[in-house]
């Protein structure tokens, strides 16, 4: 695999001969629509060999994506191959311990992942009455044993019925005052899915050091979660978000910070390494707490850049891509991902040797991702498909 950048003048066939690939391939590769215009600062994934590998020489790691089941067969059917867990998004809670099933029927998804040989990892959330994370809920299940048990034991049944595999705990905004009965709640649910053979995940927000404070970090205690879990996904990503001011969704270096934290309380191969599949447009100039940024796919992105006539620029600090473009006279900044800013990603992985990585989400496709993880490391599947 390698990755250009394009210039100006730059062709689809200029660089398809250059590269000495098929126009075909690259174009699909890349999911460029007719007429194929490119934008300057592009970055392209040319395949100049045979995409498939047997793996030999290759390091094995886990790779798992959330996924809503309203997602397209279309792309889940595509992504599958590429995933050892998929975490389906996701089954709430009452503060009696009572579960409460996705708006929409997940038994499609789990059939789906078994004929892929991924396993279906069923995501607990705390969502309240308003569709957010509410810490309230949580404050009363951790802190109550009758709760707590019966929201274990109907954890486990609704795994055994539908056929998933484990659970994923997915609990944000925890009240510093619960960190350490929340972490009792992980290590429950951790001890009886063993014991009936699934696994438990927990995922944490991006802390840099033990003591940092703030309702995102307060109540998650990286070395004693990373114990009591199997393995935690780190959710490195959200720097750059809806109300918040533009700026790369996912920095490097800022994930860096994260990851080397994590390696001081948790073991390597423990670590799933969060990434988005999505970025931002913002509209300018930012005003904060009136502005608000639109989630965009990292495809989509790009074709804006191409139709607005963009140059896509790169932050060599946070080796991200980004770009601004006017529309009705109104300026807008744009960040996302591209082959070039996951690249650094998959570096990170193998430079600390962590379990893999995991996607927030899978429900848009992006082919260039896949070929360039699928060309870096051996993904690891839990069936024979």
């Amino acid at each position: 695999m390698e990755i250009y950048v394009v210039q100006m003048g730059d062709t689809v066939d200029g660089i398809a001969a250059a590269f000495g690939v098929e126009v075909e391939r690259l174009i699909d590769d890349n999911q460029l629509v007719y007429p194929y215009a490119l934008a300057v600062g592009q970055a392209l994934l040319i395949d100049t060999g045979d995409l498939t590998s047997d793996g030999e020489g290759m390091r094995e790691i886990a790779v798992s994506g959330y996924a809503y089941p309203f997602i397209s067969g279309w792309v889940l059917e595509r992504t599958l191959p590429y995933l050892t867990d998929l975490l389906v998004f996701s089954y709430g809670f009452t503060g009696d311990g009572q579960l409460i099933p996705p708006l929409w029927n997940d038994t499609w998804m789990i059939e789906l992942a078994y004929e892929y040989g991924t396993r279906p990892i069923l995501v607990l959330t705390p969502f309240g009455p308003d569709g957010r994370f509410n810490n309230r809920l949580i404050n009363a299940v951790v802190n109550d044993d009758e709760a707590q048990t019966v929201l274990i034991e109907n954890l486990l049944q609704v795994i055994e019925e539908k056929g998933y595999q484990g659970v994923d705990i997915d609990f944000e905004y925890i009240l510093a005052e619960d960190r350490d009965a929340f972490t009792a709640f992980v290590r429950n649910v951790t001890d009886t899915m063993r014991a009936n053979g699934y696994q438990t995940s927990v995922a944490l927000a991006p802390k840099t050091s033990a003591d940092q404070t703030g309702l995102l970090y307060a109540g998650k205690d990286y070395g004693a979660l990373g114990e009591a879990a199997d393995y935690v996904f780190l959710m490195t990503y959200e720097w750059g978000y809806t109300y918040g001011p533009p700026m790369a969704v996912a920095p490097i270096n800022q994930v860096r910070r994260v990851v080397e934290y994590a390696l001081t309380e948790i073991p390597a191969e423990k670590i799933t390494l969060g990434i988005p599949n999505y970025g931002y447009d913002w509209p300018l100039p930012y005003d904060r707490g009136v502005t608000r940024a639109t989630t965009l796919g990292n495809i989509e992105a790009v074709r804006i850049a191409i139709e607005q006539g963009a140059e896509i620029l790169f932050d060599e600090v946070a080796q991200s891509p980004y770009f601004r473009y006017f529309e009705s006279e109104i300026e807008h900044e744009v960040w996302f991902e591209d082959v070039r800013s996951l690249q650094e990603k998959f570096n990170l992985i193998e430079q600390y040797n962590l379990r893999g990585c995991g996607y927030w989400t899978i429900m848009q496709w992006f082919r260039a991702n896949w070929m360039l993880l699928d060309s870096r490391f051996e993904i690891g599947k839990a069936f024979d498909d």
